[in-house]
């Protein structure tokens, strides 16, 4: 009975040896007296006890590994700082593993000494206005230099880029200064474009005013042109109603010189300094001077017949 205790317990040890359950997205590397032997994926692994063990346990997720900020000098000879992360993803466990003795600190190396020589290629302007370059060459020289250790650099990020505090000083003044020039700048783009905006309101004023003015003007004539025809028109027509009634009355031509004479009488009375007198009026005149003739003769007749 013992003994079958015994061996119970042997064979519950054996199995638990021998069963190994893989979680998803890792992998075992499995050595067989102390030689790789297979990559055990996610599942149900079965290994032989004593014979064979699980050399390391790999993810196959993308990682995260942050690099020390390291110093490093620039072509204008500043010190800067630069902190730096890098994301890779390992693509053959058994190289990431037999291939290099650290592979989280052979990434780190690499980054570190790349990321100095590529710094001390530019100017520290350069640097603030060029992540994205660095980044992608970052990413390349690593993903060349660990393809042989089984892993690929998915991305390279420069976290923060920190110059010395005199720098950082410099900088920052440069930079108020940069910005109150930009401010002084559109401040007079401001002031010329409403002085732009007036003058031209002005001018707008003014041709409006002239418009106005030469509108009103040319009403003005007009009205005045079409009262000075409307006051010809009635004199016309005055003058042939005139004309009509002494056509109906059949004047003799006494009337005619007497209203000929009353005419001129009101022509003298005008403002112009000569008076041009017609032909047939003097006829009229001299008609006139015989009467005033025949009516003296007569007053003297009748003063000497009293008198006898």
């Amino acid at each position: 009975m013992t003994f079958l205790l015994i061996l119970l317990v042997i064979i519950l040890v054996i199995a638990f040896m021998s069963i190994k359950i893989v979680k998803q997205s890792e992998v075992y590397i499995i050595e067989r007296l102390g030689k790789f032997y297979k990559v055990a994926d996610a599942g149900l692994t079965i290994i032989v006890p004593f014979f064979d063990h699980v050399r390391s346990v790999v993810s196959l997720k993308q990682q995260t590994m942050d690099v020390p900020p390291q110093g490093v000098i620039t072509k204008d000879n500043v010190t800067i700082t630069i902190d730096t992360v890098v994301f890779y993803q390992i693509t053959d466990p058994a190289k990431a593993v037999y291939e290099i003795q650290s592979l989280k600190k052979g990434i780190e190396y690499l980054a570190i000494t790349t990321i100095r020589d590529i710094i001390g290629k530019m100017d520290l302007d350069e640097t603030f206005s060029s992540r994205d370059s660095i980044n992608d060459k970052l990413r390349v020289v690593l993903d060349e230099a660990t393809d042989r250790w089984g892993c690929k650099i998915d991305r390279v990020e420069i976290k923060d880029i920190t110059p010395p505090a005199d720098i950082r000083d410099a900088m920052e003044k440069e930079m108020n200064a940069e910005r109150n020039k930009r401010a002084l700048i559109l401040e007079a783009e401001a002031q010329r474009q409403s002085a732009i905006t007036i003058a031209e309101g002005k001018k707008q004023a003014a041709i409006l005013e002239a418009e106005a003015d030469s509108e009103s003007k040319i009403r003005r004539a007009s009205g005045e042109a079409k009262a000075i025809k409307e006051v010809a028109e009635a004199k016309a027509k005055e003058i042939e109603m005139v004309y009509d009634a002494m056509k109906k009355a059949d004047p003799n031509d006494k009337l005619v010189q007497l209203k000929s004479l009353e005419a001129l009488e009101e022509v003298a009375k005008g403002d112009a300094n000569k008076v041009f007198i017609p032909f047939e009026a003097t006829s009229a005149l001299s008609s006139l001077g015989a009467m005033k003739e025949i009516v003296k003769e007569d007053k003297k007749k009748d003063f000497h017949d009293n008198k006898k």
